[in-house]
């Protein structure tokens, strides 16, 4: 099962002040016990929301909102991609992310990533999962573990 670990921002990240070295750090041993536990498929710090663009659809026409965007609470500062046994295992690996005193608005959410193998083979048609399996092999995607 893959999950994402979605860490939330707050203003001090979202004014785009670079994290202490002691953060840093405390984020690499982390990140290191995630591979070497082998769970571990992606991970990557986001810029500042001023970076980024919002797009909405209303009456089937896009529109673009570039950042910032008003809610520092509500962005995403970064995420790990995991691939682990059950949900209760990704919840344990998110209560070891490393947050520091004093930063409070920071929060995690804990995603699970639907994956075609969830679909019951019955639901979709095989040359829909032949094309999604081909996809997923052209990009080097992992299987779900089981």
């Amino acid at each position: 099962m893959k999950f994402m670990i979605v860490g939330k921002s707050n203003a001090e990240v979202e004014a785009g002040a670079l994290p202490s070295q002691e953060l840093v750090d405390n984020m690499h041993a982390f990140n290191e016990s995630l591979v070497k536990a082998g769970v571990l498929l992606a991970a990557e710090g986001l810029y500042p929301s001023s970076y980024g663009a919002q797009i909405s659809y209303s009456d089937g026409r896009a529109t673009v909102i570039d950042g910032p965007f008003a809610e520092a609470k509500e962005l995403i500062a970064g995420f790990w991609l995991i691939q682990v046994k059950s949900r209760q295992e990704a919840v344990q690996w998110a209560l070891r992310v490393p947050v520091p005193p004093g930063h409070e608005g920071i929060g995690l959410d804990v995603w699970q990533v639907f994956d075609p193998s969830d679909v019951p083979d019955d639901t979709m048609p095989p040359q829909v999962r032949e094309r999604e399996q081909a996809l997923r092999e052209r990009l080097g995607a992992d299987e779900p573990s089981d």
